[in-house]
């Protein structure tokens, strides 16, 4: 066997040559990207600055939903009026970003509900056999929870609505894609999002 010959194409690029191939190692920049410690303290911790952070803006975060509770009100009244696969994607949208900002804002119980909509317009061959109702639904379920949240009840509320609502999504999604057992392989499997 032989020994690969080393070089450097320049001072951040190692190159080895084998018989068959070459191993380009790049620059790792990402140490410099990085600082150890910037604000001078000896035990600067970076995850407790940004928790410090978050904790700061907390008081916005319900003016924040309110805006994206607002935006997939709007997202729902556009597709009402017009079921094109823009507007459907238009509301997959709406509804994806409050699905990865619930929790974040302190109604984790909206993302279940918010999944289970993304997942009925992405499932759905064709946007416009969605029953409008169905959509509403959903909608007025992440409104409803997030106007209701600080009653004690809302988590249980929440859940027994995100489970129905679930079953019904379940139910026309099998039925819409009767023909395409690739797409029912998958929805007949297990749901990859924590309960």
């Amino acid at each position: 066997m032989k020994t690969p010959k080393a070089r450097r194409a320049n001072d951040a690029i190692a190159i080895v040559t084998y018989g068959d191939h070459e191993v380009i190692t790049p620059e790792n920049r990402l140490r410099g990207a990085v600082s150890t410690n910037t604000t001078g303290e000896p035990h600067d911790d970076p995850v407790a600055r940004a928790e410090k952070a978050l904790a700061e803006l907390s008081c916005e975060f319900g003016s924040w939903m309110d805006s994206e509770c607002d935006r997939l009100d709007k997202a729902r009244r556009a597709f009402a009026k017009d079921a094109a696969r823009s507007k459907a994607d238009a509301l997959f949208h709406a509804a994806h970003d409050i699905k990865g900002e619930a929790a974040t804002f302190g109604y984790p119980a909206i993302a279940s509900v918010t999944e289970s909509l993304c997942r009925l317009i992405e499932h759905t061959p064709d946007p416009a056999r969605i029953p409008l109702e169905l959509i509403e639904q959903h909608v007025d379920a992440v409104r409803a929870i997030h106007r209701e949240y600080a009653r004690s009840d809302a988590k249980e509320l929440a859940a027994t609505l995100t489970k129905r609502l679930h079953e019904v999504t379940g139910e026309f999604l099998l039925h819409e894609n009767r023909e395409r057992s690739e797409v029912l392989d998958q929805l007949k499997g297990p749901s990859i999002v924590p309960e």
